[in-house]
């Protein structure tokens, strides 16, 4: 059975927690993700979920208590946002490295400073090396969507890996839309039930996590830990061709997304809410016989090379989109990631001109003439610098 309800990205998101009912949610306020957990938080006290809600004194502890949670074979989740993510540092590279697969939905913000509440991908892009995969969410549907196949994700046996969810702050986490729910029961036979292979409560089988590990064995861990990645797109696939199959969606969600790509002169790549926008901007150039499309990108990690090169090859040019700057005096992130799995273009002579366009930061607003700017310099060679910053004032 679905049902569609008017709810914000925040509020699906903690629709799609009920739905999941996980063992155990650790989690601390903070904004623009509050409202998320507050709902959740209904939830539980109301009745309608019995998981265990732990109320902590920071996102440290937060991210802490969940990896103790998970050691001890617990489906386990979290959410939080920019400076609370930044606080989670240490115990998220934890979190991956012990290979325990929890689920956090972050509701990207700039990360400070100067001090903003506002939307950039600053908190999650400076996790990117964490070792988490990272499901981008266009919408408020889409966030929904992507924490229930998160947990399958992650749990996955070739994966388990721990998830971020993300969806962007106060344009997806705070704005309302019409949202398709799916039935409860439904979601827990896709999901299954979580049974830890190792657990620290397994009495009979006893097992160590966090050990000091030191030459003798680090390196041959942090391979496991690569190759886990490595398994991670099949997964993702998969999961997605289930969840349309089971949900009868239209579509099956992948690492990416091509948006009227096929026969583009030129195309854009992003990420999150601003692939929504780009979407109406190709639509309206269409009618006027430009040939532009969008590569939008839904799995940063395991990162897609090889759909990007598939779909970008023979392009006249490409924008890519950053939220973020990585302040090493090249590119933002996603530019940097796009332009190295192009490289192997080279050689056979189908180099594509590639620029990088930052946009956005602390909630800087992207407009749909901008973007239709960007298209239109494209397409008539405009553009000459490598690295643009669109909107910011000079």
């Amino acid at each position: 059975m679905k049902n569609t309800l008017a709810l914000t990205g925040n509020e699906a998101v903690a629709y799609a927690m009920k739905q999941i009912n996980p063992d155990v949610v650790a989690a601390y306020p903070i904004t623009p993700q509050t409202s998320l957990v507050q709902k959740f938080a209904d939830f539980v006290a109301d009745g309608e979920v019995d998981a265990e809600m732990i109320l902590v004194e920071s996102e440290h502890s937060a991210m802490s208590a969940c990896v103790g949670s998970a050691a001890a074979g617990a489906r386990t989740m979290t959410a939080t946002s920019a400076n609370g993510l930044a606080l989670m540092w240490e115990i998220v590279y934890i979190a991956a490295s012990s290979r325990l697969p929890i689920v956090m939905p972050v509701v990207n913000r700039a990360l400070s400073g100067p001090i903003n509440i506002h939307c950039d991908h600053s908190d999650t892009m400076g996790a990117r090396d964490s070792g988490w995969l990272q499901l981008f969410s266009e919408d408020a549907q889409e966030a929904y969507e992507n924490t229930i196949q998160a947990v399958r994700i992650a749990e996955h046996p070739d994966v388990l890996l721990p998830v971020m969810v993300t969806l962007d702050g106060f344009i997806i986490s705070h704005g309302m839309e019409n949202v398709e729910l799916f039935g409860t029961e439904k979601i827990k036979e896709f999901i299954g039930e979580y049974k830890a292979e190792h657990s620290l409560l397994d009495l009979k089988n006893p097992y160590t996590f966090g050990p000091l590990d030191l030459y003798d064995y680090y390196f041959e861990h942090k391979r496991q830990q690569a190759e886990a990645m490595r398994n991670a797109p099949e997964v993702v696939k998969k999961v997605g061709e289930e969840f349309a199959r089971t949900f009868g969606r239209d579509y099956a969600p992948g690492l990416v997304e091509p948006y009227k790509l096929d026969d583009a002169e030129v195309a854009i790549v992003a990420l999150g809410s601003t692939c929504g926008t780009t979407k109406a901007v190709v639509d309206e150039m269409r009618q006027e016989g430009k040939k532009v499309g969008l590569l939008k990108i839904r799995a940063f990690r395991p990162f897609p090379r090889a759909e990007i090169v598939q779909n970008l090859k023979g392009k006249k040019a490409v924008a890519v989109f950053d939220r973020s700057d990585s302040f090493n005096a090249v590119s933002g992130p996603l530019y940097s990631e796009v332009t190295a799995a192009l490289y192997q273009m080279i050689d056979s002579g189908s180099k594509v001109p590639i620029f990088n366009y930052i946009y956005g930061l602390g909630g800087r607003n992207i407009s749909l003439d901008e973007i239709k700017g960007v298209f239109n310099n494209l397409l008539s060679g405009e553009v000459k610098n490598e690295i643009n910053y669109l909107g910011v004032r000079e």
